[in-house]
């Protein structure tokens, strides 16, 4: 032990000292673009050069210090910049720096209220239409000093000045810009050896510097940096102008720094979980100390004369990919800063404007992002984003993120309120389609296609959306009573069709009253009774099978909403046993006495091997005959199916159930937890990774499905586990649920939740956390690893909740709440996923 001791006490004074190398590597990597990136946003605001720097080096010693994303770089914010050019214009800059002091407060309060992710959930079209309308303008603005004039004081005047600028142009600004953005764009592309070893220059800095020694080296007369005297730094005074006007500014400042801190904080998180092993990352963003920390910075900056702080993620990705391991690489980017405000000033003044404006005019070009383009575009959000970009540019950022709001608002209701109902007749059958939610804006054109179906025809309406409002139901409930009296036949499918079995029962008392003495009563059907979407041939055995059907239902005393599960002791507790049901509908007392038929008492319950041989006999009865044929395809064919589904062996999950898949789709594996064991772990389960490769290898499926569900009973024995316990069959299983645990208590990891609200308790958060674990350990498989690299197989999460019947998917990616988030599956997601778990035609 006294051999190891010195080796032990020396390993963590080695590793101290490689981080401290790392951080002022990074560090200084970090000042060398922070440098002209804060002198641009100070000349393009309007604002005095110094507060650039003044926002910078307080943005990296107190944000850095007090902030909850230990490696991100804050400093003068790139999204104020129209805010704070517009405020300097209408109250001056002391006023301006007031603002800035009351909008950190703001945010001092907001970080109190714990709000940081709430400030997140505006639309990210919005958000990122904002920033592109920013960079817009900026753009614009500084494209003047490019050509050597002066910027208008909008973006609408900059536009109608520049063909007189262009006419008027100056060549020595021009070509001085020119050479900045020829050294800004191809600096990355520098090939061979050479090229590598300057690289390692910031891209920006390395411009500036040309662009510099090149003005100087040529002796071009042009507008320089200026940085007066320390000594007549403008501080901020008591705010003057109208008391609504100044509060509209504060709110204005603190709301666009806020959230482009916290996405700046959140990209910043996943740049890192992207580049670095678990081991080696520093801990996740907590958003609301990066808030308290941005509101402390801001009240500091304006105090001493700077401009609005956020965080940047321009220089946070440097500081990410220069190797910043802690928070000392942002606070030692800001002492830089500092000494650099206070020892080369000789050296920043020979710097032309004309580089600086060609620097902060290829970043605003760069904040219109394309990425985010084809995100809106793919979610249907274009029409958002582009009419934020044209308010922001137009009318400024706050105008702008208002009608943001207001036309996302105007699309989700217009989407709400669309709806398409269409008839088509195919082999004598009248199919209504009803695609989006019913409303009363829909009775109209309902109302019109029903009455175009003749009577007594067969009707199936397919109810696709999942609200229907009174006005349409009675709509319905009103036809389908007239329909059946006048001998029709109808069938209610779809997402709404349960809400009409009700109103199929009172219709089909009237029609069994009316039927009760005619040899072929017609009957309502529904789609929880079919067993298969054929029809039976001839009316006559489509008749008599629904009688027969009927008169089954009333023995077992079965609800309509799981009669095919009659036979077992779980179901049909709904309504008191003495009730008839017939599927689809309850005859009234009346028409069974018309009949001649009294309610028989309900059978009693059989249990053990009488509940299997029951429910083996009603699938002989009632199933087998339709889907014979099919079985006996794929007996001849064999098995071919496309996915792999791996789901909890709980009782309430049924697989064919909440995929809609048939015989030969899914090859499914059941375990307790839905785990996936790591290869090679202690006591662990080959069965599970011999399934896994049988399905890979031999039946080559195209994705694999990790499936948890609500109130998993493992996720409940593992956070209540306790130490020390004896170790039993099940104990031992229930190790590999350890990771995904492990993975929750994290914070070097993404949450996991569900799309619109977090997760209900602890034990939910840990089955949503698990199948994102268990994905992990799929990739560990060699099979699988190797079909994804191949780009052959695909991986999906998937979380059911019983008690909702609501089936989740995971999407690909985080959010903006850093979050692995489960968007629930109707029938818009279709038009979004490419392959929904056992959808098929």
């Amino acid at each position: 032990m006294a051999a190891t001791s010195p080796k032990a006490d020396h390993a963590p004074s080695k590793g101290h000292r490689a981080d401290l190398h790392a951080d002022l590597s990074a560090s200084l990597t970090v000042f060398l673009i922070a440098l002209p990136l804060s002198l641009g946003i100070a000349l393009a605001t309007g604002a005095p050069l110094q507060a650039g720097l003044v926002a910078a080096a307080v943005g990296g010693m107190v944000a850095g210090r007090l902030g909850g994303t230990p490696l991100l770089v804050s400093g003068p914010a790139t999204g104020l910049t129209v805010v704070t050019a517009e405020l300097i214009q209408h109250y001056g800059w002391r006023t301006t720096c007031a603002i800035t002091v009351l909008a950190g407060c703001c945010q001092l309060g907001l970080a109190a209220l714990r709000t940081a992710r709430s400030a997140l959930m505006v639309s990210p079209a919005i958000v990122h239409g904002m920033l592109a309308g920013v960079g817009v303008t900026i753009a614009l603005a500084q494209l003047h000093i490019v050509l050597g004039g002066t910027p208008q004081s909008s973006a609408v005047a900059n536009v109608l000045g520049l063909p007189g600028q262009l006419a008027n142009l100056h060549p020595a600004a021009l070509g001085i810009s020119a050479l900045t953005l020829v050294v800004l764009l191809g600096w990355p592309r520098l090939p061979g050896r050479v090229g590598l070893a300057l690289r390692k220059v910031p891209a920006a800095l390395a411009a500036v510097a040309t662009a510099t020694a090149f003005a100087a080296l040529t002796g071009l007369s042009l507008p320089r940096v200026d940085l007066p005297s320390w000594r007549s730094h403008a501080l901020p005074e008591l705010p003057e102008g109208p008391v609504l006007g100044i509060m509209a500014a504060v709110l204005t400042v603190t709301l666009v720094g806020s959230v482009e801190s916290l996405l700046s904080a959140v990209a910043t998180d996943k740049l890192i979980a992207s580049q670095r092993r678990t081991g080696s990352r520093p801990p996740r963003a907590d958003l609301d100390r990066e808030l308290r920390g941005q509101g402390a910075a801001n009240v500091l900056s304006g105090l001493l004369g700077g401009l609005p702080i956020a965080g940047g993620a321009v220089r946070s990705v440097a500081n990410v990919k220069s190797g910043a391991v802690s928070r000392r690489s942002v606070m030692l980017h800001g002492l830089w800063i500092l000494l650099a405000a206070a020892l080369l000033v000789p050296v920043l003044d020979m710097i032309p404007l004309a580089a600086l404006a060609a620097l902060v005019m290829a970043l605003g070009v760069q904040m219109v992002n394309a990425t985010h383009l084809r995100t809106v575009t793919r979610h249907r959000e274009i029409a958002v984003y582009v009419t934020t970009i044209a308010a922001v540019v137009l009318g400024g950022v706050l105008e702008g993120v208002a009608i943001g709001i207001a036309v996302a608002v105007a699309i989700a209701l217009h989407r709400l309120a669309r709806t398409r109902i269409t008839l088509e007749v195919r082999d004598g059958v009248h199919r209504v389609w009803a695609r989006g939610q019913l409303t009363f804006l829909a009775v109209p054109r309902l109302s019109r296609v029903l009455n175009q179906i003749p009577p007594g025809g067969r009707v199936v309406v397919e109810l696709d959306g999942s609200f229907m409002d009174h006005a349409a139901y009675e709509t319905l409930q009103d036809w389908q009573h007239a329909h059946l009296v006048h001998g029709g036949s109808l069938e209610v499918t779809g997402r709404s069709a349960a809400r009409m079995a009700g109103a199929g029962r009172t219709a089909d008392r009237t029609h069994a009253a009316h039927q009760s003495h005619q040899a072929h009563p017609t009957h309502l059907t529904h789609p929880a009774h079919s067993t298969h979407p054929a029809h039976p041939a001839h009316p006559a055995q489509s008749t008599h099978r629904a009688d027969q059907r009927s008169h089954r239902g009333t023995h077992r005393g079965g609800h309509q909403c799981c009669r095919p599960w009659t036979p077992w002791m779980n179901h049909c507790d709904h309504r008191p046993a003495t009730e008839p049901t017939i599927p689809g509908a309850a005859a009234a007392p009346d028409a069974m006495e018309d009949l001649g038929a009294a309610a028989p008492p309900p059978a009693p319950r059989r249990r053990g091997a009488g509940q299997l041989a029951s429910g083996i006999s009603a699938f002989q009865r009632d199933t087998a005959p339709h889907v014979r044929e099919e079985l006996a395809r794929l007996a001849r064919e064999g098995q071919r199916p496309s996915q792999l589904f791996l789901t909890c062996a709980d009782s309430r999950l049924v697989t064919s159930m909440i995929t809609a898949s048939g015989p030969g789709d899914l090859f499914t594996v059941r375990n307790v937890g839905n785990l996936v064991p790591l290869p090679g772990a202690e006591s662990t389960d080959d069965s599970v990774a011999a399934a896994i490769e049988y399905a890979v290898d031999v039946l080559t499926v195209d994705s694999i499905t990790v499936c948890g569900h609500s109130g998993c009973g493992a996720m409940q024995a593992l956070l209540n586990s306790a130490p020390g316990a004896p170790m039993t069959p099940l104990r031992r299983w229930l190790r590999h649920g350890l990771p995904s645990l492990e993975r929750m208590a994290s914070r070097h990891h993404a949450w996991a939740r569900i799309a619109g609200r977090l997760p209900a308790d602890a034990v939910e958060q840990l089955c949503l956390t698990n199948v994102v674990q268990q994905l992990e350990h799929l990739r560990a498989h060699e099979s699988v690893a190797r079909r994804l690299a191949e780009g052959t197989l695909e991986l999906h999460g998937m979380y059911f909740h019983v008690g909702e019947a609501q089936a989740y998917l995971l999407s690909e990616g985080e959010d903006f709440f850093d979050c692995r988030v489960f968007d629930s599956v109707g029938h818009q997601a279709q038009e979004h996923v490419g392959q929904h778990v056992g959808q098929h035609a």
